[in-house]
């Protein structure tokens, strides 16, 4: 892959630990030690203040700011971009001791430890600070975000003079003017700051769309404090005293809400009133008691859900790293919000949402949170009316779903990607039908998943055309998964999801009028669907032009794919990563070099569709061309190479794949962490090693193991029933730890499971 790990972490089964600070590697600490509870994200900066480089980022799912430039004089074309702003810093702390303020870009420091601990979400931060008086103090801070309560936060300092016996001056504040880092200045503005009741808030607007956030904290200590309450513009702050003895450890903890508001239009003395009232109610509570309800909430998600691999600590560690943060990221509390590419961890894609909600993230929650997976089909239901906008904004009907979104318009202002690219209109689709085929629910698909279907066809169906050449059906002038090819025509990926698209949402008309006639003829009334237009759309699925070479069975990714210049990507040296920055843009289109499987996806998300020896030819042709400059690449190839026997490149690409962020593969992980590949390594062991296919009728295993590995296991929650598999290198367990009975296939043949343990062998040319 050109792509080699830089190993700067410990490795640690329930922990994340870097020893000793490396300023280099500032930033890419910054987002391994982000701490999110899906309402808001922090990274993981030092709160007392840091001079040197960093990206401090406090953020808030769904509060956004707008980027507007001049209206282009082509149709179709967004203006408009939005980003997820950089909110307010509720962990503002400054230490002052003989008047040298703590700074570990200037301070002498030593024994410094940072340690994320995946069992109860806090991250610590302990060294040992040398002041230039010849003190010597211990300093600790920790911090964690409550999974029950989304709008807390909590902060512990504990200090521990070793040399000397006096007092320490601490600032404990709220600061709205941290700079929004590719817009470089502050992007809010400060209506109101204030104590009362013990609470400290503060309210601030974003600048451009208006949207309201109040912070509010109570700091609560052993020993009685004497506050000095100060205003300076954009910060507000207590300053206060803490007294300390030699040898004794002292602390003192604060208790933060952060509230935000998105109607525009609402009183902002109404959301101070909210805040202040959430604040003092959230604020009486104790850090031991918060952090007790997140070890229950972490026991019961690791209980569950965890996966367990013997004989091998770096793959344990990064599997769970990627477990924890989908959980941080995203459990379903509120079908307003969606999973930015880079989650709540840095500004990079702007926190927008892609089409890899629906194609990598929604199977981890389909089988560990079904009620988040609604949640984010939901998200897409709310939105319709932005994709039905944006359909006639690219002169067609229906609803086309934008590539990249907060609000659900169109927040890509890049034509080549916002006009051409289809994929997140058929995710949607696909989203859908995997969502209904798994969970059953039957009630969301007839009250909105049809019509976003039906929406989603009528625009398939007014942008595809009929070549007048060979009378197929297609799509001209697109761009499919493969960013690295623009402007093509019939791309294989953006033909074959638009026929199961149709073919999907006909299928489920058709089951619709016989089971549920009233849903049916509400959306016949609806949205004017007819007989005609339905034939029409099954016309068009029949004549799809579908680019094949019939002779080895290759599919062309589109036309003309066949006749570009070669490029050898194993010659293309590791400092020109990534490509976007170090190539000029034209030079990247002027080959056959792969930014992201495009046909291998379709063949895994309709992995049912294709016969092992379709799989394996085009997996030979198309993965030498695969560059993974996409951190969603490497998963997808792991898969396939698992299916295909191929033990040791299946084991290769999932190492990537599990520890980009924490081996900073990519070089670019300082910018956040690559949330969606984080969804995609847990896809890498379920549907890679576990070789399990959700895609066909039932569930079906085809189970391998890795040669480095003793064993492994998952659990996956279907209907209502958690299976347990747990593969050995001779044999594998199969059982439901619910006693609830599941009837799945195992390498093709079928069994019902349930609490007592079934054990099959592992055939021999499934161990790796």
């Amino acid at each position: 892959m050109g792509k080699f790990a830089d190993k700067y972490f410990k490795v640690c089964p329930w922990e994340v630990v870097e020893e000793g600070f490396d300023p280099e590697y500032g930033r890419v600490s910054e987002s391994i030690f982000s701490l999110g509870n899906e309402y808001m994200g922090v990274r993981g900066y030092f709160e007392e203040g840091y001079s040197g480089d960093k990206l401090q980022g406090s953020y808030l799912n769904g509060i956004y700011e707008e980027n507007i430039t001049e209206k282009s004089a082509y149709k179709g074309i967004s203006n408009r971009g939005t980003f997820m702003v950089n909110g307010v810093d509720w962990l503002y702390t400054r230490l002052e001791l003989d008047g040298e303020e703590l700074d570990l870009a200037r301070s002498k420091i030593s024994s410094f430890k940072r340690r994320l601990d995946m069992k109860t979400g806090v991250l610590t931060r302990e060294f040992l600070w040398y002041t230039k008086t010849g003190k010597e103090l211990r300093v600790e801070f920790s911090r964690f975000l409550s999974m029950i309560t989304p709008r807390l936060g909590c902060q512990r300092i504990t200090l521990e003079p070793v040399n000397f016996s006096g007092k320490i001056a601490v600032k404990a504040g709220l600061d709205f003017s941290p700079i929004h880092e590719t817009m470089q200045r502050s992007l809010w503005d400060c209506l109101k700051q204030g104590i009362s009741d013990g609470v400290t808030g503060s309210l601030g607007r974003t600048k451009s769309s208006g949207q309201m956030v109040y912070a509010g904290f109570k700091i609560q200590s052993k020993q009685p404090l004497d506050y000095t309450y100060v205003e300076k513009d954009k910060l507000n702050y207590l300053g206060f005293d803490i007294a300390l003895d030699k040898g004794k450890g002292t602390c003192f903890d604060r208790t933060a809400v952060v509230h935000a508001e998105k109607n525009t239009v609402k009183n902002p003395e109404k959301v101070w009133s909210e805040g202040s009232e959430l604040a003092n109610l959230y604020g009486a509570k104790k850090y031991d008691e918060v952090l007790a309800e997140n070890r229950a909430y972490w026991n019961d998600i690791w209980n569950t859900f965890d996966v367990s691999i013997e004989g091998d600590d770096d793959n344990q560690q990064g599997i769970r790293y990627c477990i924890f943060q989908m959980h941080q990221t995203y459990h379903g509390e509120d079908s307003d919000m969606n999973i930015g590419a880079k989650g709540l961890t840095g500004e990079a894609y702007g926190g927008n949402a892609f089409w890899d909600t629906e194609t990598y993230c929604l199977p981890f929650y389909l089988f560990n949170n079904p009620k988040a997976a609604r949640n984010l089909l939901e998200y897409r239901y709310n939105t319709l009316p932005q994709a039905i906008e944006r359909a006639g904004d690219l002169d067609c009907d229906g609803a086309c779903y934008p590539i990249a979104t907060l609000d659900g318009t169109e927040s890509c202002t890049l034509w080549q990607h916002a006009s051409l690219q289809f994929q997140p209109s058929t995710a949607v689709a696909y989203g859908i039908r995997h969502y209904v085929k798994i969970t059953g629910d039957k009630a969301f698909l007839y009250e909105k998943g049809l019509e976003m279907l039906v929406q989603i066809c009528h625009f398939l169906a007014t942008r595809g055309q009929w070549s007048s050449r060979t009378g197929k059906f297609g799509y001209y002038g697109v761009m499919g998964p493969d960013e690295f090819q623009m402007m093509v025509n019939n791309n294989c990926y953006t033909n074959f999801m638009a026929k199961k698209t149709f073919e999907y949402t006909i299928d489920v008309l058709s089951e619709t009028k016989a089971v549920k006639p009233e849903a049916y003829a509400q959306i016949q009334k609806k949205l004017g669907l007819d007989e005609a237009e339905l034939d029409n759309w099954s016309r068009m699925a029949e004549n799809m032009r579908i680019p094949l070479e019939e002779a080895t069975g290759i599919y062309e990714q589109h036309e003309g794919y066949f006749d570009l210049p070669h490029i050898d990507i194993k010659a293309i040296p590791v400092t020109d990563f990534p490509l976007y920055h170090n190539w000029s843009y034209d030079r990247i289109y002027r080959n056959d070099m792969i930014k992201q499987p495009d046909v291998l996806m379709f063949m895994f998300l309709h992995n049912q569709d294709f016969s092992c020896q379709s799989k394996k030819v085009n997996y030979e042709f198309y993965e030498p061309r695969c560059i993974h400059e996409s951190s969603l690449s490497p998963s997808v190839h792991s898969v396939l190479a698992s299916e295909l026997g191929r033990h040791r490149e299946a084991f290769d690409f999932f190492s990537f794949a599990t520890r980009m962020d924490l081996d900073n593969y990519n070089r670019n992980t300082r910018e956040g962490l690559h949330t969606t590949s984080i969804a995609a390594a847990w896809v890498n062991i379920v549907y890679g090693f576990g070789g399990m296919r959700s895609d066909g009728e039932m569930l079906l295993f085809n189970p391998s193991i890795p040669a480095a590995w003793k064993s492994y296991s998952f659990r996956v929650l279907y209907r209502n029933a958690v299976l347990e598999v747990k593969v050995m290198k001779e044999t594998i367990i199969f059982k439901t730890i619910n006693s609830l009975e599941t009837k799945i296939k195992i390498y093709g043949k079928d069994y019902s499971i349930g609490g007592e343990a079934l054990e099959i062998p592992v055939p021999e040319e499934w161990r790796g």
